[in-house]
């Protein structure tokens, strides 16, 4: 029962920055399409559009940046690049850049946003 409040925990801390990232990127001019989607290759936190470009963003937080360094990995990344393959042709069929950004949420920091991560691994 120990291991359940640390996982809801996380599980909150992960919504807020989800929010606080969707908040974030409309302040620059992207519209949130979707939140949270699911798919059988793995889980896309948001999916924002601005102008002509999609991007299927992965959020995290973490309680320090030091943490932050460490909070995305290519493994993770593959995920989110497999589960944005999957969903693709539902979102980006008129678009002309598809991408995959993660931003980092730190407490009491500006959100980092990290574009085409994609093409660093």
């Amino acid at each position: 029962m120990n291991q359940i409040a640390p996982r809801k925990a996380a599980e909150i801390r992960g919504r807020r920055a989800e929010l606080l990232a969707a908040w974030w990127l409309r302040l620059q001019g992207w519209r949130i399409i979707a939140q949270r989607i699911r798919t059988p290759r793995g889980e896309v936190d948001l999916i924002a559009r601005r102008g002509r470009t999609l991007a299927f963003i992965e959020v995290k937080a973490r309680a320090t940046q030091a943490q932050l360094d460490h909070a995305i990995d290519a493994a993770r990344l593959r995920r989110v690049i497999a589960a944005a393959h999957s969903l693709e042709g539902r979102y980006g069929s008129d678009m002309e850049e598809i991408r995959i950004d993660v931003i980092l949420i730190a407490p009491w920091r500006r959100p980092v946003h990290l574009i085409n991560v994609a093409q660093m691994l």
